[in-house]
């Protein structure tokens, strides 16, 4: 196993370098805020509803049991808090650093994903009924045969957000990133027969897939949409976990790889450099005396 240094790389000591090293990943990073906050602001395509077709979207129109701003306080607030104890205990900043910025990369990524697949598809929920007639009376085009909503504009426009779940898309992204950092940290997968690890690596799966049944339960979303926004989060989450970790079954799967580069350079540094010494006059003299 690589070389384990505790307290060398602090925030203090490699925090600006680190940053400044990554600063392009947070630009664009700030970038993808910005389209996101855009993709929530697009009205998204009114998709045909006709009447025969509100048999399955008569469900109760209530709040959600999980606000929309618990998300992220589940989703990447509690993953912070861990991160921070992790770094207070080891004074890692290449993982803290790495950590932060893959999460952040990982529940973003889901955002604009599904957001902008919401935007394109415009499924309607499963209450779509209640938030277009919501005193229950149902009007349609007599040409068209598509329903003439009268009720609140924005509670009808994200009726037209089903597809994908973004609750669940976002609680995947966060919390299955999370999963594999704890994976790595507490070498789960070192076939060492501890099993109650895998109590704790799955305890933050388990949260999104409650988060994805609410959706359900609310009749906010189809289990389709609950399905692709867990198959999103998840693939995100794996593919930014995997850009700064190795995969935690890994045997030095507990760090990032910038650790190990850091190593491998600090180990060059000082390796003795080898030299040749060249026989002087008299020595060369000698050799050539001897008797073959």
């Amino acid at each position: 196993m690589t070389e384990i240094l505790l307290g060398t790389h602090t925030i203090k000591s490699h925090g600006v370098k680190v940053v400044k090293a990554h600063l392009h990943n947070w630009l664009i990073l700030v970038i993808l805020v910005v389209i996101d906050g855009l993709l929530n602001y697009v009205e998204p395509f009114h998709r045909f509803v006709g009447q025969e077709m509100m048999t399955d979207l008569k469900f109760p129109f209530h709040e959600n049991t999980v606000p929309v701003l618990v998300v992220p306080v589940i989703a990447v607030l509690v993953p912070f808090i861990i991160f921070g104890v992790y770094y207070y205990l080891r004074k890692d900043i290449y993982d803290f650093h790495h950590a932060i910025l893959g999460i952040l990369y990982s529940v973003l990524l889901s955002g604009v994903i599904t957001d902008s697949i919401k935007d394109a598809v415009g499924r309607p929920r499963p209450n779509f009924f209640f938030r277009c007639f919501p005193d229950g009376k149902a009007v349609f085009d007599q040409v068209t045969g598509d329903v003439v909503c009268h009720g609140d504009a924005k509670i009808v426009k994200e009726g037209y957000k089903s597809f994908p779940s973004g609750h669940t898309s976002w609680s995947f992204a966060g919390l299955c990133f999370l999963s594999l950092y704890l994976s790595g940290k507490l070498r789960a997968f070192n076939r060492g027969g501890n099993v109650s690890k895998l109590c704790i690596v799955i305890f933050p799966v388990l949260a999104a897939v409650l988060v994805g049944i609410s959706r359900v339960d609310d009749y906010w979303h189809h289990w389709t949409d609950v399905f692709a926004g867990a198959l999103i989060g998840t693939s995100m989450a794996a593919f930014c976990y995997l850009q700064f970790f190795p995969c935690p079954h890994y045997e030095d799967g507990w760090a990032p790889h910038a650790y190990f580069k850091m190593i491998a350079e600090r180990q060059r540094n000082e390796s003795p450099k080898s030299t040749i010494r060249s026989p002087s006059n008299n020595e060369s003299n000698d050799i050539e005396r001897q008797p073959i």
